[in-house]
């Protein structure tokens, strides 16, 4: 099995020329999804609140032979996203591609979830989602195109016990995906997500059940296909983001082993 440092060889290189941001690119599907888009081409900027792990991922691309630059950013802080994006701009080109991979979560009884916590998981996956949108469209308006990626979960798709705010979270993300899909449609901006299921990475560790919570509820958050790799995920990012996918736009694409058949 190739490592996220080591991906698989891919047949094309779909983005030769263009520059991406990929948010989340410390870890997991972020740092996946960098590296494949820079195997194919493009020039990444990595962003994440962890400044030593998005180096660290921004090195590897350039080990790659990539040209890549990581920035520490917190999504949900508009003005620093704005600063963010007009280096990007400068530095690697205009941004033509963004993926929204930049998660968190955790599992809770409701009725103990202080409200802090619900409000920040809220903030960084469908807040700071928007943020980075709002900031990136500016660069990708017609004449210019570009194609922006969110990643959802099956959790947006469908309810899990102990996800109260994971689920709000998500669920906003998949519809506006959608509504921004319409709003754009005819202004050289697509729009679409990814709906990934149990995926093997650090942000996994997070969701451990609640004291007293039924272990039952955990079949319907499970696929028969055992759990996803990052790799896998970045593919199907990689795929919507490219101009394969060019007449796609607001959809959401289920990446969950038939958790959500």
């Amino acid at each position: 099995m190739t490592s996220p440092e080591t991906p698989a060889a891919v047949p094309v290189r779909r983005f030769e020329g263009k520059t991406a941001v990929v948010t989340g690119a410390a870890s997991g599907i972020g740092r996946a999804t960098a590296i494949r888009l820079a195997g194919e081409g493009a020039a990444v900027a990595c962003l994440d609140v962890t400044e030593d792990g998005v180096n660290e991922t921004a090195d590897a691309l350039a080990a790659l032979g990539a040209k890549a630059i990581g920035y520490r950013c917190d999504i949900t802080d508009e003005p620093a996203a704005i600063r963010v994006l007009d280096d990007v701009a400068s530095a690697l080109g205009r941004p033509s591609v963004l993926c929204n991979v930049a998660g968190i979560g955790t599992f809770a009884h409701t009725a103990d979830m202080p409200l802090a916590q619900f409000e920040r998981i809220v903030a960084v996956n469908l807040t700071g989602t928007f943020v980075m949108i709002k900031t990136v469209l500016p660069h990708m308006l017609h004449p210019h195109g570009g194609a922006i990626v969110n990643v959802a979960s099956t959790a947006g798709l469908m309810g899990s016990a102990y996800s109260a705010a994971y689920c709000a979270s998500k669920g906003g993300v998949v519809m506006m995906t959608k509504a921004l899909a319409v709003e754009f449609a005819d202004r050289g901006v697509r729009v679409n997500a990814v709906a990934p299921g149990s995926v093997d990475t650090p942000l996994i560790a997070k969701f451990d059940l609640p004291e007293g919570a039924d272990p039952k509820h955990l079949q319907r958050m499970m696929s028969r296909m055992g759990f996803t790799t990052p790799d896998q995920i970045a593919a199907s990012i990689a795929f919507l983001a490219s101009d394969e996918s060019a007449y796609t736009t607001g959809a959401v694409l289920a990446v969950d082993g038939g958790m959500t058949a």
